[in-house]
Order: structure tokens, then C-alpha cells, then sequence
């Protein structure tokens, strides 16, 4: 939208669309609803074990992608649809999941020198309008207060898309000298995008994340800041969530709106789409100009500052679920799973032997929570061993214990792994004794992360195709595969594939191979490499 432009267009614009899409989402959510229903009456029939009645519960990957997602956030307690067209309830379990996330990512922003701070949701409309790319880029997307108390507001209030010039605008006030330099902030909040198609975690109107804003003396240092951040989602990505990203730049097309360049994290889904991760901006002095955010150097002469924003948000618990799960569910890296060992004591009719088996489960939790790994006794006594099995399954918890009376006459128990199905994830006669039993779960945990990031990298790395010619691209692509070749076109050109292909230019790699290319597309010698995909 230009600068200018009359609000009262914007909220017509930033109305729900009632008719189809609400129809279509209302529908697929009562069928849902329905099939879950029928399913749970039919799993009840047969006595809440089976591994038949548990596994219809959720569509198989390989023959509805999209479906098999859907259930599975479901079945796995981690998410529902809100009231409001777009919106989702996030449950306590997928809480918990961003909750590793936010703890992962806050030690990491402090240790880069850091603070967090809260600026407010409502922004006037005006702040908008200062930054004209950042305006006509989110104009779509603006969610618009237009009454409060019953009366007609004097401006127009954005519900929170983002917030660089809210930011900016406070920036303006703190930001007097050199010495207040450079100013390192980030908040965690919930944002607002008017979302069309939606889906939970991925895309939704209203989401949660984290934004950095950072301020600094020269363009060199707030260039060294965006790169410095988008290191550190790189490094969260593949060392907690074990996703294989691939680190690089957006092109000027992709790039944030009002930004100079955006650096990004792309990583492959179980689908072979990309997902945008976590996204980092270089800023330049765009808005600084904009709300007049200025300091006086060392030479007592007013400088514009250079900025930064950086942000990830809950669509990587998304990814997380669509790089790793499978057929029984979830799949969770155990540094980010809110449970990663979960104990189901086999209890028997006999008093004696039950209370033997409790007793030993009581001692092995505690000398796992001791160790500080996130434990979980299933004692309950309303379903069976197996249909607790498909159960944490499903959740996603990365080891099983198992100790029946049997197991503790021996002094041992069984240990299962959820990425590796059967009888092959299975281990027998492990100790029971603490310090054995908790080195031997360490262990274990280290071997499912380190399986769980090689297998998305194997998967990531079949997937992408190197290309040398157009055709080429549009072949792998319709494969739906990534398409990494020499890039020199030109935006038309970037646009003229997306149009052809529904493919996107997702990053330029930092990491880029040697020697001379030629463009696939103009047959011109590029200086880079590029990713094309379909993406989320």
C-alpha cells in the first residue's frame, strides 16, 4: 500500500473473509471431529490396546501429507482450532514444547549480551505509514482497531504485526550518545497477521515468538549482529531440534519488508517443502530515519544508528514435527521433549509383586530426575501396558522403560527407543541399579538426537538436486525436490519460476561451491548458487 493511503480501505481489507475458506475449515473440522470420534468409540470396543485401533488414528504420511499433520497435532494433544477463523489453542503439552524452545533460545540471546524487554501490542497506524516498504508490505496482513470504549478511536490502532517501529519510536527517546550504543533488546510476545490459509503452528493469524531489535554506531556492526543471530537459530535448529537447516540469504524479492537484507534458516519437511526457520534483518538506517533515531558520536556530531531484528516464532514447533514424525506420531529431539523417558511399570494381580515393581519405578525416577532428565511414571491403572506404549508414542518421548516383577527379581529392565521401531529399538537386561541405569539412559538419549538430525540430513541431502538448466529445476521440482544451481537473474526472472513452477528462490547458502558457473536460466556467469522449493 502506498504512503498515503486512507486507513479506512486498510480495515475492509483487514476484515475476515467469511464465505469459503470459514465454510471449508468448519467442515474439515467437523469431519474431523466426527472421525475421531468413531475412532475412539471403535478403540473402546476393542479394549483401548490395540495397536490396530491406535493406528487409524492418524493418516499415514505417504498417503495424505497434510492429513497425517493435522492428526497427528491432535492425537498428539499439542494444539486446537480457537473460535475465531485462523487461530489456534495451543495445549499444555505443545506449550511445553515452546517452552524448550524459549529456554534454548533466551540462554543463548543472553549470552550475546542481551536483554529482554516488552513493548505494547496496539501501535498506532501512523508508525506504519512513516516506513513505506514496511507498510505496503504488510498492508495485507494488518489486523485494525478501529473502536475502543464504545467510541470511534481518533487513528486507527495495528494489532501487532511486528514491531520495528514501535520499537523505533522508543528508540528515538533512549538513544541520545555513542554511549548508549550499540542496545541489544529482545521480547517474547504474540503477533498478528491476517492469515488466509492456515495451519497450526505453521500459519496462523495469531502466533507467539520471539523479535530482537538491536541498535548500533555503525553499519559494520549491526551487519556482524544479523549475522551473529541467524548463527545462533543455525545452531538451535541443528544441535536441539536436530534439523539440518541450511544458513544464507534471501534475495532482494524475499528479503523483509523495509529491511536492506535478510539472512535466513531453511529447513526440508517430511514433505520435502521448505520451511522458513528463523529469519534475521540488517536493517541498515531505514527506520532510523524514518522515527529519527539518532546519536551524537564521539566527534559530537548527529549519526543515524544501524539496526538489526531477528525472530523465530511457533511455526518451528511445526517443523519440528514435520522433520521428524512418523506414522505412530511424534518424534522429538530429546533436548526439546518435555518428557524424554517415560516408565511403565507391567503391574500383575499380586499385591507383593506390584509393590516391588512401584518401589524399584520410584527409585529409577529418581535417580533420572537427580541426573536432570525430564522423567514420567505412567502408573495408571485404567489402561494397558500396550495402549500406554502407542500412547508416548504418539507424544513422541524419546525412550520407553519397562520394568515388570520379572525384571526386578533380575535387578533389570527394557529400554526402548521411539526412533527406532520394534523389536530393534529394544534393550534388555539393562541395570537397574542407579548409576548404570541413568548412564545407560544419557547414553541412549545422545544416540536418538544425533540419529534424529542424520536421518533429516540424509533425507535433506537426497532430496536437493543440482541443476544446470531450467528444464532441469522444473523437473526436480516437479518431484518435488529442491533445486540448488548458478543464479544470476533478475527479480522479473525470480518471479517469472515462481509463477512457472510455484517454487521460490528460498536462500543464497553462505556455504557455496568453488570454481567458475554459468546461470541455468540466462546462461550468464553467476557468482552463486541458489535453492529453489516449494515451500510453507
Amino acid at each position: 500500500m502506498p504512503k498515503g493511503t486512507s486507513p479506512s480501505a486498510e480495515v475492509a481489507a483487514a476484515e475476515p473473509q467469511q464465505p469459503k475458506q470459514q465454510q471449508q475449515q468448519q467442515q474439515q473440522q467437523k469431519q474431523s471431529q466426527k472421525k475421531q470420534q468413531k475412532q475412539q468409540q471403535q478403540q473402546q470396543k476393542q479394549g483401548g490396546g490395540s495397536k490396530k485401533a491406535e493406528a487409524r488414528l492418524v493418516t499415514p504420511k505417504s498417503e495424505d501429507f497434510s492429513r497425517w499433520y493435522l492428526d497427528v497435532v491432535r492425537e498428539a494433544q499439542l494444539a486446537d482450532y480457537g473460535p475465531v477463523r485462523g487461530t489456534m489453542v495451543i495445549r499444555p503439552y505443545g506449550y511445553a514444547l515452546w517452552e524448550g524452545l524459549q529456554q534454548h533460545l533466551d540462554k543463548a540471546f543472553k549470552e550475546t549480551g542481551h536483554q529482554n524487554a516488552y513493548f505494547p501490542q496496539l501501535i498506532p497506524y501512523s508508525f506504519l505509514q512513516k516506513e513505506a516498504d514496511h507498510v505496503e508490505g504488510f498492508a495485507p496482513e494488518l489486523a485494525l482497531v478501529t473502536k475502543g470504549g464504545g467510541k470511534d478511536l481518533e487513528e486507527p490502532l495495528v494489532v501487532r504485526p511486528t514491531s520495528e517501529t514501535i520499537v523505533n519510536h522508543m528508540f528515538a527517546q533512549w538513544v541520545q550518545s555513542y554511549r548508549d550504543l550499540p542496545l541489544l533488546l529482545n521480547q517474547w510476545a504474540n503477533v498478528h497477521r491476517w492469515e488466509m490459509r492456515t495451519r497450526p503452528f505453521v500459519r496462523t493469524l495469531e502466533f507467539l515468538w520471539q523479535e530482537g531489535h538491536t541498535a548500533h554506531a555503525t553499519p559494520e556492526e549491526a551487519e556482524e549482529e544479523t549475522l551473529r543471530m541467524i548463527r545462533v537459530y543455525e545452531d538451535f535448529a541443528v544441535n536441539a531440534a536436530a534439523i539440518p537447516v541450511i544458513a544464507g540469504r534471501k534475495s532482494r524479492i524475499e528479503s523483509f519488508a523495509g529491511a536492506n537484507c535478510t539472512y535466513t534458516i531453511e529447513a526440508m519437511m517430511g514433505d520435502k517443502k521448505a520451511l522458513q526457520a528463523g529469519t534475521s534483518h540488517n536493517l541498515g538506517d531505514n527506520f532510523a530515519k524514518a522515527f529519527g533515531t539518532r546519536y551524537l558520536d564521539e566527534n559530537g556530531e548527529l549519526q543515524f544508528v544501524h539496526q538489526s531484528s531477528w525472530g523465530m516464532s511457533t511455526r518451528m514447533v511445526g517443523g519440528i514435527i514435520m522433520a521428524h514424525g512418523d506414522d505412530a506420531g511424534l518424534r522429538l529431539p530429546p533436548r526439546l521433549a518435555p518428557v524424554q523417558v517415560v516408565i511403565v511399570p507391567i503391574l500383575k494381580k499380586d499385591a507383593d509383586s506390584s509393590a516391588a515393581v512401584m518401589a524399584a519405578v520410584g527409585d529409577m525416577e529418581a535417580a533420572l530426575k537427580a541426573a536432570g532428565i525430564r522423567a514420567k511414571v505412567d502408573a495408571s491403572s485404567e489402561k494397558t501396558p500396550g495402549w500406554k506404549f502407542n500412547f508416548w508414542e504418539m507424544k513422541g518421548v524419546p525412550v520407553r522403560v519397562e520394568v515388570g516383577p520379572r525384571d526386578v527379581e533380575a535387578g533389570t529392565c527394557v529400554t526402548a527407543r521411539r526412533d527406532v521401531a520394534g523389536k530393534e529399538g529394544k534393550q534388555a537386561g539393562v541395570p537397574l541399579a542407579a548409576e548404570p541405569f541413568v548412564a545407560h539412559v544419557k547414553a541412549l538419549l545422545d544416540e536418538v538426537q544425533a540419529a534424529l538430525l542424520e536421518q533429516a540430513r540424509v533425507f535433506r541431502d537426497a532430496n536437493i538436486v543440482d541443476v544446470a538448466s531450467y528444464d532441469e529445476l522444473k523437473e526436480a521440482v516437479a518431484e518435488g525436490k529442491w533445486a540448488r544451481g548458478p543464479w544470476a537473474g533478475s527479480d522479473e526472472q525470480e518471479v517469472q519460476i515462481k509463477e512457472e513452477t510455484q517454487a521460490t528462490l528460498r536462500c543464497i547458502p553462505f556455504e557455496q561451491p568453488a570454481g567458475p558457473k554459468t546461470c541455468f536460466l540466462t546462461g550468464q556467469p553467476a557468482a552463486e548458487v541458489a535453492i529453489f522449493a516449494k515451500a510453507y
